[in-house]
């Protein structure tokens, strides 16, 4: 379904702040580089509805402040009706979209499952030395099974995995083809500053420029600290939907 972005929340009392978004743009990766690179979202309680997006994800919830984006193939009509009474937000009304209520009616709707909730964070491309001992693995079937691997292979396409001593991470294009970042560092080397290592080292393997997206469960402040020393922005949430069997899902 080829359907333009439509406010299904009417702006209330909220100002519009500055380098505010066009409400003409429609497509979920030029909103997400804008995001990226600093403008926002009218903060003001409205919910826009864009086509589902490019990527292995059948769907996803983003949640701004005060303003969320529901790229599904889903029904207009049915989605105004199941956020009907938002012309006027309430904060408890605010965070709907991303409460599980309303996660699990869509998932039914689209026949697909919600994953975890994640704190989305941003970097962007640096031109920074690899660092010693990081090995781009390259075809290594093992490292692809790995459980981290596993995950990006579900999510993202052209997945490429590099390690270190103790730590791996894994480059791959995710959500509406946006470069994405995951990092795992084993129990034993915990404590020494590899994972900020690893996410420093995933902006210098993008492109010049690129900006590098990282979903970090709102639990894991230890990868949450890393990504924030390693440059990261946290610039909102989300939750992406797929037809993947329960037990792959985190």
């Amino acid at each position: 379904m080829d359907c333009p972005r439509r406010a299904i929340g009417t702006p209330s009392t909220g100002q519009p702040g500055i380098a505010e978004l066009d409400d003409a743009v429609t497509d979920l990766a030029e909103l997400l580089e804008r995001v990226g690179r600093g403008q926002s979202l009218p903060a003001d309680g409205s919910v826009s509805l864009l086509p589902a997006p490019a990527g292995r994800a059948v769907a996803a919830v983003l949640g701004f402040t005060a303003h969320h984006l529901i790229a599904a193939e889903v029904d207009h009509g049915w989605l105004t009706a199941w956020l009907g009474g938002m012309s006027q937000p309430r904060p408890a009304e605010i965070g709907l979209p991303l409460q599980p209520p309303f996660l699990t009616a869509l998932g039914q709707q689209l026949n697909a499952r919600p994953g975890g909730q994640d704190v989305l964070m941003v970097g962007t491309a640096t031109a920074a030395a690899m660092a010693g001992g990081l090995v781009m693995e390259a075809g290594n079937q093992a490292l692809l099974e790995h459980l981290r691997a596993g995950r990006a292979l579900r999510y993202r396409e052209n997945v490429t995995v590099a390690t270190v001593p103790g730590g791996l991470l894994t480059l791959g294009r995710g959500l509406a083809g946006r470069w994405e970042i995951s990092i795992e560092v084993e129990p034993a080397y915990r404590g020494a500053g590899i994972g900020q290592t690893l996410a420093e080292q995933g902006r210098a393997l993008v492109p010049p420029g690129a900006l590098l997206w990282a979903q970090v469960h709102p639990a894991n402040v230890a990868s949450m600290r890393a990504f924030l020393a390693a440059g990261y922005r946290p610039v909102g949430a989300e939750v992406l939907f797929t037809r993947e069997p329960a037990a792959a899902l985190r």
